[in-house]
């Protein structure tokens, strides 16, 4: 959930109405926000007033003699609630909801003798193909309401937005520049411009590299762009340069206290998310122009000609119905009681004639209502989730772990009384970790994981291997010999119409990979030992109830056990195992190869058992596990 930062007077102030913190606090929760952070080991709310001053002293250790020591609340809200991040916003949806104030309808000025134009060029369709405009005419700033405005768009920008690199936000001060406007891609070294905050002039290239080494904000967004061979621009009729998006504006339009006319500018690769930032943009600072909640539309000319006004803040019709509504709060709520309820949280609505239906307008700036489960949920708000009855169920259900979970903690139990020490280890790794460095081919069977942040976590594991490994060498400097193990999931790419990739005990296949529950144990000494491995191995057979192969006590029928002689390169040549029960293999056992140990720079032997964890293997045990 995003916290948004809201000044407490300035904010109690927009309300009309003064609260202590406990009455604002229970404002919120009723809401379904909520004031950041309690202690929960005296259950008393602290650090829900808080300063800039204590914030920065809090998370640097120094105490910054300039920071602000106006009181500033830390307030949770809901991750898909836009119109929630910022004090506007935030202020007029409790005003609505303590019927203080009316909701507020937004509109479109009367249509202009020339809408400004935004001229989009062929060459930005293969790099930001997307851009929507809309302008607040007639705006009055002070130092709180620019303040706002200015966090607006960053809150935006790290929330739907992506960090900008699905959507980006441009503003500017209209009476500095002079439409039309294009929007085209140029190569970067024939950009040339004065970015904001600064006074020289760089072209592209020149801007990048400054960026990329300074301790710059803007450094961590030149990847979206860098590598194309055009960059996107906007540019007015003068040939004068307004933002080159993602990364900055221009200086020459930029806003000012004294800005009286704002142009604002969204470019994007997906048009519906556009569209939500360039509304929630307009309606949250719309309060502030001449005519208040009000805005002016801009045409956009498209590549072929085709031309749109934007913004587009009609409202949206959903229907619900009562029944369903009254069945999944579990109360029986008059429908005309409903209408109330969800005029108190900013929804217009009209019943039907024969009371089973609500018809509700959506207004722009609630983008989070698609369902009539939404609707259902703001009825629910506006009833009040105190207010509904606790009942007891009509059917009873009883809570249990589940099986391979239970078997999983018997089993770690086992290994941890033979003295190994239980990690836990991160289940994302890189491919290298799950292949080249541990000796094997890339057979391509590893999950990948699409936008990763960082090479080390680009993949699912396939294996618990590297993580021991790993492991041996983050505790290096703990006395030998190192006896370590992990009980945790692999995951493997398989579908059901692959049998010979699909694991028959999975549940999740149909997604195009299943999760495997596997333990593994590692021993690093100044020698291998593999005998201690091999102890563990047959430890948990019996713990199991496994009998191996040429145990004369085994029972015809039931399950047996042995070790094979494998060609696995993560083991040296004859002293790897797979390991085999009922002739079908779950696992691999042996001593690693220097090859693998030079890899992840480990200084001494180690012998490895991998298996897999499942509920076949339970089968023998005496204790149940299983529910009859």
């Amino acid at each position: 959930m995003p916290t948004v930062q809201v000044l407490r007077d300035p904010l109690l102030k927009a309300l009309g109405k003064q609260y202590t913190d406990d009455e604002f606090d229970d404002l919120c929760f009723r809401y379904g926000i909520e004031l950041d952070e309690v202690n929960k080991n005296t259950y008393v709310m602290y650090n829900i007033k808080t300063s800039e001053r204590k914030i920065i002293e809090k998370e640097t250790g120094v105490v910054d003699k300039n920071a602000s020591d106006e009181v500033l609340y830390k307030i949770d809200v809901p991750a898909n609630r836009y119109d929630l991040l910022c004090m506007e916003g935030l202020a007029r949806a409790l005003k609505v909801y303590g019927q203080q104030t009316p909701i507020p309808k937004y509109s479109i000025t009367a249509k202009p003798a020339v809408y400004q134009k935004m001229i989009v060029t062929p060459e930005v369709k293969a790099i930001r193909p997307i851009v929507v405009c809309g302008i607040l005419r007639d705006i009055t700033f002070d130092q709180q309401t620019y303040k706002n405005f200015i966090d607006l768009q960053e809150k935006l920008h790290q929330n739907i937005c992506k960090k900008r690199s699905l959507v980006s936000i441009g503003t500017h001060d209209l009476d500095t520049v002079k439409g039309p406007f294009y929007y085209k891609a140029l190569k970067p070294e024939d950009i040339k411009f004065v970015p904001l905050s600064q006074t020289k002039e760089f072209n592209a290239v020149e801007l990048f590299k400054f960026y990329d080494e300074t301790s710059s904000h803007l450094k961590k967004y030149l990847h979206i762009i860098k590598d194309s061979p055009v960059y996107p621009v906007i540019y007015d009729s003068n040939n004068t340069l307004l933002s080159l998006p993602p990364i900055i504006n221009g200086d020459h339009s930029k806003i000012t206290l004294n800005t009286k006319n704002v142009f604002i500018e969204v470019t994007a690769t997906d048009y519906t998310k556009a569209n939500i930032v360039l509304n929630i943009m307009l309606t949250m600072f719309s309060e502030y122009c001449k005519l208040p909640f009000t805005m002016e539309q801009v045409e956009v000319v498209d590549v072929d000609g085709t031309t749109k006004l934007f913004p587009q803040i009609d409202e949206v019709e959903i229907k619900a119905s009562t029944s369903y509504i009254n069945k999944c709060i579990g109360v029986q709520l008059e429908p005309t009681n409903m209408i109330e309820m969800l005029k108190r949280m900013s929804l217009d609505s009209q019943l039907s004639q024969d009371k089973q239906t609500i018809t509700v307008s959506v207004p722009s700036t609630r983008s989070d209502i698609i369902h009539e489960c939404d609707i259902m949920e703001d009825v629910a708000i506006g009833y009040g989730f105190n207010n509904i009855p606790r009942v007891v169920p009509n059917t009873p259900t009883t809570g249990r772990i589940q099986p391979i979970n239970k078997l999983s903690e018997l089993l770690a139990a086992e290994v941890a009384q033979a003295g190994f020490t239980e990690i836990m280890t991160f289940v994302l790794c890189s491919n290298k970790d799950n292949y080249s460095l541990i000796n094997r081919d890339d057979d391509n069977n590893s999950v990948k994981i699409a936008n990763y942040l960082h090479e080390d976590f680009s993949e699912i594991r396939t294996s618990l291997t590297n993580t021991l490994l790993k492991s041996v060498v983050s505790n290096k400097a703990l006395p030998l010999p190192l006896k370590l193990f992990e009980v945790g999931d692999i995951s493997i790419k398989g579908s059901t119409g692959n049998k010979n990739l699909a694991d028959p005990n999975n549940n999740n296949s149909d997604t195009g990979s299943y999760n495997k529950r596997m333990l593994g144990a590692i021993y690093c000494n100044h020698s291998a030992r593999i005998e201690v491995v091999h102890g563990i191995l047959d430890k948990l057979m019996l713990s199991l109830n496994i009998k191996h192969i040429s145990d004369k006590t085994a029972s015809a029928y039931g399950k047996k056990y042995q070790l094979k002689p494998n060609n696995d390169k993560l083991f040296m040549t004859g002293m790897g195992a797979d390991i085999l029960v009922d002739d079908k293999k779950i696992g691999v056992l042996g001593v690693v190869h220097p090859t693998v140990l030079k890899n992840y720079g480990i200084s001494y032997p180690c012998s490895l058992l991998e298996f897999e964890v499942n509920m076949e293997l339970a089968s023998c045990i005496q204790y149940p596990i299983q529910k009859k």
